[in-house]
């Protein structure tokens, strides 16, 4: 008899936590687990799980917040009528506790690292929020090992948690003939390599140390174009910050790609400079299955994906000069570079795959059900 699972996520659009559950659904062994899908109306990763042929059941008042009492009676409705053995939520708390009121077992997957406010990290709070989230769930992924230090930072039990690091399908090389093509799409010259960052634009992500390092590499006399993919709040700010410099033509914003693979296909250092939010980026994963180093910060889960000296390297956050020497190093010592794109295919076969990441959350499932005899 098959495992029934139904995952749940409060998100509207499509960010790092859909992507990994549109992952997970295309990966799980579908023999062994019953799966189906609970999401806000109208949410973007509607189409995308549709399309695969899975359940998914619209409800309201959970769109984009993690607490809301009407979404709790939602929802509660919801999962007695579908009878699940496990509800794995993806950050919603009204899930959890629908969840527990329904009778069913609990997984909650923490997707995100930032440094927990005093409130929850410190005496009667630290106390209380443990509480709350260890009766409220009897497995927690985190995503990283920062991810899970967040957790017993704020009074989880350290036993219900499991580190499940993210896991991507790896991209596919393209052929000269496509990467003429998609060179000319980005205004890439053939003189010049590719420095990307793909994160949203949000001041947390480091952006503006990213195109203060550019403006290095770029007075240093380097050849290079950058591009920065995504949207956010900071947008305007940061192409002002560029027009200012008057990189226009060397500093590029792509906006919002749906096929960043193909950017992936031309790019030759990738770069995250978080210092805010951060757990283990799918863009660093991706790039690495291609064979590209990566420069990026210290914080969060970054350390956890690229390691120093081996596949890309790891700098002090909120440092301009330290992301440029990294990128320079990988631009100017070819068989250094060689040796960290071989790396970085390796190191993404043996750890970041989807089909590693999704074995792993089933293994969580199936250990909560064999704990009950069934």
């Amino acid at each position: 008899m098959r495992i029934k699972v139904i995952e749940v996520s409060s998100d509207t659009n499509i960010g790092g936590a859909g992507k990994c559950l549109l992952t997970l659904l295309e990966n799980f062994d579908y023999g062994r687990f019953d799966v189906s899908v609970v999401l806000p109306r109208n949410s973007l990763l509607k189409p995308h799980i549709v399309k695969m042929g899975i359940k998914v059941t619209e409800a309201d008042n959970i769109a984009d917040k993690s607490l809301d009492i009407s979404a709790i009676r939602t929802l509660t409705r919801i999962f007695k009528r579908e009878k699940p053995d496990i509800v794995h939520t993806h950050a919603s708390m009204s899930a959890r506790i629908a969840a527990r009121l329904a009778g069913a077992k609990v997984v909650y997957t923490r997707h995100s690292v930032f440094p927990p406010s005093e409130r929850i990290s410190k005496g009667l709070g630290k106390a209380v929020n443990g509480a709350v989230n260890n009766y409220f769930a009897d497995k927690i992924i985190a995503v990283a090992e920062a991810a899970k230090e967040n957790l017993t930072d704020t009074g989880i039990d350290e036993r219900k948690i499991k580190v499940i690091l993210n896991g991507v399908d790896g991209l596919s090389p393209v052929s000269e003939d496509e990467r003429r093509i998609i060179k000319k799409r980005f205004d890439l010259p053939d003189t010049c390599k590719a420095v990307s960052i793909v994160a949203r634009l949000e001041d947390v992500k480091g952006h503006e140390y990213f195109i203060d390092a550019a403006e290095r590499l770029l007075q240093r006399g380097h050849k290079l174009r950058f591009y920065i993919a995504g949207t956010g709040s900071c947008e305007q700010q940061l192409k002002e910050k560029v027009k200012q410099l008057n990189r226009g033509e060397q500093i590029i914003f792509t906006g919002f790609i749906p096929d960043v693979d193909k950017l992936m296909a031309i790019t030759d250092i990738q770069v995250n400079a978080s210092y805010g939010t951060e757990a283990t980026s799918l863009a660093l994963l991706e790039g690495m299955s291609l064979g590209i180093p990566a420069v990026v910060s210290d914080f969060g889960g970054n350390p956890g994906v690229i390691s120093d000296g081996v596949n890309g390297f790891v700098v002090p956050k909120r440092n301009a000069r330290a992301l440029a020497d990294g990128i320079e190093k990988l631009l100017t010592d070819s068989e250094l570079y060689e040796k960290m794109s071989e790396n970085s295919k390796k190191v993404f076969a043996k750890t970041f795959t989807a089909a590693a990441m999704t074995r792993q959350t089933e293994d969580v499932y199936s250990s909560l059900i064999n704990k009950e005899g069934v």
